[in-house]
């Protein structure tokens, strides 16, 4: 990866591209190893204190009980706004859980890059009661 080139919009969509394949190794390696996700913001049942997935460890769990366990996802991003080392994409992520139950999240998704071109953050603006109602 040349970290020059690559902004917050860059590895969102690295991020998303691997998770919309299950790529687990390649969404991995994109993060830092002391990043954070926070899928979505607060608590909820995918993290019930609100904290967030913290470390590689937390996020490599997170992984594997959340995107890992879907058949298949695809980001439609309506708009991006990249500023410095973050970026804030607005749209829906269509999911396709096993079985063929299909659920929509509408949202905001924000990537913070750690300069050094990897992820320090992903940050999701999504009601989970909405999406499971």
């Amino acid at each position: 990866m040349d970290s020059a080139v690559l902004t917050a919009r860059d590895l969102a969509r690295r991020s998303q591209a691997a998770a919309g394949v299950k790529d687990r190794e390649t969404w991995l390696g994109l993060f830092a190893d002391d990043a954070v996700v926070e899928d979505p913001i607060g608590p909820s049942p995918l993290c019930p204190d609100g904290t967030g997935h913290r470390g590689a460890e937390a996020i490599a769990g997170f992984y594997d009980t959340v995107i890992g366990q879907v058949e298949r996802m695809r980001f439609e991003i309506e708009r991006s706004y990249l500023c410095g080392d973050e970026v804030a994409d607005v749209g829906t992520i269509h999911i396709t859980m096993a079985g063929g139950h299909t659920v929509q999240v509408h949202g905001v998704f924000t990537y913070r890059s750690d300069g050094a071109g990897r992820l320090a953050a992903l940050r999701a603006y999504w009601e989970f009661d909405s999406v499971m109602a």
